[in-house]
C-alpha cells in the first residue's frame, strides 16, 4: 500500500517551474506594452483586489501559466452580493450579465493580444479556472 503525503496533485520539477516564471515575466512584459495593468501573482497568494490582469504560475505537475481578468472591486462586489443572495438564472440581474460579459470580453482581448505577442494560448478548464487564459510557450 502507498501512502500519500496529501490529495493534492504532484508538483512539477523545479527547472518547469523557473521556466513558468520566465514565460510568466514575459507575458506580463507583453500585457504591459498593450497597456495593461498587470499584476504577478501565485495562488498561494490568494485573491487581491486589483484590478487588470493577474498573472500567476501553477505549480502543480498539470499546471501553467494562467492570465484571468480582475474588474474594479465596486463591480465584482455588487455582481457577487447579488449572486449570493440568489438570483433569477433565466432573468439575471444587469450587473450580474455586465460582469460575466466583461470577463468574457477581456478573455477574448487576453487571447488575442498574446496571440499577438506570439504565445500558444487557449481558453483555460472554466470548470477550474473560469475566464483564465493558459499560457503554453512563446513562439518564435
Amino acid at each position: 500500500m502507498t501512502k500519500y503525503d496529501s490529495d493534492l496533485p504532484p508538483k512539477a520539477s523545479s527547472e518547469v517551474i523557473a521556466e513558468r516564471e520566465g514565460l510568466a515575466d514575459e507575458v506580463c512584459r507583453e500585457l504591459e506594452r498593450a497597456g495593461l495593468p498587470v499584476h504577478r501573482g501565485g495562488l498561494e497568494a490568494g485573491p487581491h483586489d486589483r484590478p487588470g490582469a493577474d498573472v500567476h504560475v501553477d505549480t502543480f505537475e498539470d499546471g501553467g501559466v494562467y492570465v484571468d481578468w480582475n474588474s474594479a472591486k465596486e463591480l465584482r462586489d455588487a455582481a457577487l452580493q447579488l449572486f449570493e443572495k440568489g438570483i433569477d438564472f433565466t432573468n439575471p440581474p444587469r450587473v450580474v450579465v455586465h460582469h460575466k460579459n466583461v470577463h468574457d470580453y477581456m478573455q477574448s482581448a487576453l487571447l488575442g493580444i498574446l496571440v499577438s505577442a506570439g504565445f500558444q494560448v487557449e481558453e483555460a478548464d472554466r470548470f477550474t479556472h473560469g475566464t483564465a487564459v493558459l499560457v503554453k510557450e512563446r513562439q518564435d
